[in-house]
């Protein structure tokens, strides 16, 4: 008796909802419909999330082969999906350059293949055999690709219509079961990410269960855009970037006021707790060598020579710490010990890959390392996650995920060491009532972590704080305590950032919000301004009186009407306004006016004072 396939078994089993499936799940690994293997099935449905990975990865190879159809000469790479979407990343030996004109002639080709409804096949071929068809067909890349990976293993390969790309699926079973795309943008991209390798040309897209899921995401694509930090951030003179150093932020008076208070805040929480240090910027390589960051970040690290010798600027803090640490003998009395620094570190970002305040070369961490023993961490790990939950809550972020990021391929330590740390935070997290998940070789280097995800008011997520479990660095960087049998031994080290960077936390922030801060953080909270010039000396000792009493307040004294300043204070994102005319004058009162419009009547300085140091309530 011949084996029925995957979708044979899913229909008899599941009747005509079977046919709404694109994949399923066998002994709980999803796979494509059209496999045989024994066990039991569950269908993967397009709308759902593992559903709408299939149906991006699969569309992703259509937009390959829309490309490799168009342009012949073209050489195809890798095309992974991302967050809401896929990229595939290409090489034009004849230079071509690709732009976003291009785009609707691709997509037409794209929906030509959708309709033709190709089937999509699975087939097997030795690393040897993939390695040379490929080859054969001129792409290189893709023959690099096979190339690294280990001899002896059987490779899978794709075809639809003749169009063959590597992949470990699954893949629909069909051209005809995809349509709800969209191409949105270009990016350069090095191969591999090493600038001294050829320029790849990336197309970005989306695609989604239908038509109407698809229409919901461009709309919101649209709403993100007019969100954008940066856009924002001019408005409200914040910030700005330029030629001479990229990736570094130039701040305004005003950015640098929100700068400020969000480092005050996050210092005001932890000040109990933890003890603020502050380490070089410049270290010599050799530490950096010793901690295993040169072996793993290297390329991603800024160097300089001096006096004959090698130091780099700091891409991260830990290394400094522990130097903290070492400088007198610690005993198990003095543990957990606590450090905080809000460190600059820097890191060489490929030029193309900035992004505003989102991706930098030189930012700030509200970094900070716990030594402690072993029999300390479940107590530090759960008062590190009921404080960064209470900051996300108190910022408006309500929907967080956590999760557990696993043994990357590169790392230090042995197997033992890592399955003993991931089991920690495993037990950890099980004894809690937080959901959570695990995201496979996603850890740091030398140790386990967990991730809290935000998810922001369009549907996003952001990776911000993190914890990590490290039983390595410490040992290789010579850190010991005294324990109460009176023995040397090594301290366990927790690395914890709660926004992960100042800046990144600001700029999601500002997106988040749509750059209408909390009061407390808002750069510049009232402006005053008279009505006309007559009104300005008593505009004048409004806003002094206001600034005496801790508000971050403005004089606008210009000359033009009051309709065109709460236009452009209102564009700037100023909270409230306070406009003074004869009757003001008069009463020696004030008229506040909110930027959503609402208008008080006229109050006492002292009270609206009050008011503003109650958070606007």
């Amino acid at each position: 008796m011949v084996e029925a396939t995957l979708i044979e078994r899913l229909k008899a089993k599941y009747s005509s909802s079977a046919k709404k499936a694109i994949a399923v799940k066998c002994n709980g690994v999803i796979v494509d419909l059209t496999r045989t293997m024994s066990g039991d099935v569950e269908p993967i449905y397009a709308d759902s999330e593992e559903g709408l990975e299939i149906i991006r990865h699969s569309t992703a190879h259509i937009l390959a082969m829309a490309v490799k159809t168009l342009y012949p000469k073209v050489q195809i790479t890798i095309g992974p999906v991302i967050d809401e979407g896929y990229y595939y990343d290409f090489f034009f030996p004849d230079n071509h350059k690709l732009s976003i004109e291009d785009f609707p002639a691709i997509e037409k080709q794209m929906q030509k293949i959708v309709k033709q409804n190709l089937p999509v096949k699975r087939e097997e071929m030795e690393r040897d055999a993939a390695i040379a068809y490929f080859e054969s067909i001129g792409e290189e890349y893709k023959s690099k690709i096979i190339q690294d990976i280990p001899k002896g293993e059987i490779l899978s390969i794709y075809d639809q219509g003749g169009f063959k790309d590597l992949c470990r699926g699954p893949h629909v079973s069909s051209t005809g079961k995809l349509g709800a795309f969209k191409l949105l943008k270009l990016a350069g991209a090095y191969w591999r990410g090493d600038s001294n390798n050829p320029m790849l040309q990336r197309i970005y897209g989306t695609a989604w269960a239908n038509k109407e899921d698809l229409a919901k995401h461009l709309v919101q694509l649209e709403e993100r855009e007019k969100r954008n930090h940066k856009r924002i951030a001019e408005k409200m003179d914040l910030f700005h970037f330029q030629p001479e150093a990229p990736g570094m932020v130039f701040w305004h008076p005003r950015g640098w006021a929100v700068y400020q208070n969000m480092i005050d805040f996050v210092r005001n929480l932890i000040k109990d707790n933890y003890q603020e240090v502050n380490t070089p910027i410049l270290i010599d390589c050799s530490l950096w060598k010793r901690s295993g960051h040169w072996d793993k970040f290297q390329d991603n690290m800024f160097a300089v020579e001096s006096d004959k010798r090698n130091y780099a600027i700091k891409p991260m803090n830990c290394p400094g710490h522990i130097q903290v640490f070492n400088d007198n003998l610690k005993s198990y009395r003095d543990l957990p010990l606590r450090f905080a620094e809000f460190g600059v570190c820097h890191r060489y970002e490929p030029s193309g890959t900035l992004q505003g305040l989102m991706r930098l070369r030189s930012f700030v961490q509200d970094d900070g390392h716990i030594f402690c023993t072993e029999e300390q961490i479940e107590s530090e790990v759960c008062a590190f996650i009921d404080q960064a939950m209470e900051i996300y809550k108190h910022f408006g972020f309500n929907e967080i995920k956590i999760c557990l990021s696993t043994r990357p391929e590169k790392r230090v330590g042995s197997d033992e060491v890592w399955d003993h740390a991931e089991n920690i935070l495993k037990g950890i997290l099980g004894k809690s009532d937080l959901a959570w998940s695990i995201l496979d070789g996603e850890g740091a280097f030398y140790g386990p972590k967990l991730e809290f995800n935000l998810q922001d008011s369009m549907g996003r997520t952001w990776q911000c704080g993190t914890i990590q479990l490290d039983f390595s660095m410490p040992d290789r960087l010579d850190a010991r305590y005294i324990t109460e049998a009176g023995k040397k031994a090594v301290p366990v080290m927790l690395h914890r950032a709660m926004l992960g960077s100042i800046e990144r936390f600001l700029a999601i922030l500002i997106e988040n919000t749509d750059g209408w801060l909390p009061l407390w953080l808002t750069p510049v909270q009232v402006v005053v301004s008279g009505i006309s010039d007559k009104h300005l000396e008593y505009a004048q000792l409004v806003e002094k009186t206001l600034s005496e009493a801790g508000i971050r307040s403005q004089l606008d004294q210009r000359g033009e009407k009051i309709g065109y300043k709460i236009r452009e204070h209102t564009k700037a994102k100023v909270p409230y306004m306070v406009i003074v005319g004869d009757k003001e004058v008069e009463s020696q009162q004030i008229n506040v006016r909110s930027a959503k419009g609402d208008q008080q009547e006229a109050i006492s300085v002292e009270a609206f004072i009050s008011f503003i140091k109650r958070g606007g309530k």
